[in-house]
């Protein structure tokens, strides 16, 4: 089972916020935490916790 890596352009487009917006959720504990991949500058984000993160909020159901 292969894990895509969704990196936060494509983030942005899945769920419809902006980049500012799912950071500040992040410090908040309210989205799922970035990846580190390489080193601390390149972040990603695993698609299948984006997509559980989706399916559990209210105004994406």
């Amino acid at each position: 089972m292969q894990i895509k890596i969704l990196r936060i352009k494509q983030v942005v487009e899945k769920t419809g916020l902006s980049k500012r917006t799912i950071y500040r959720w992040i410090s908040q504990g309210r989205f799922p935490e970035q990846i580190p991949l390489g080193n601390s500058r390149i972040v990603g984000w695993n698609e299948k916790i984006i997509d559980k993160w989706i399916n559990t909020q209210p105004n994406f159901a």
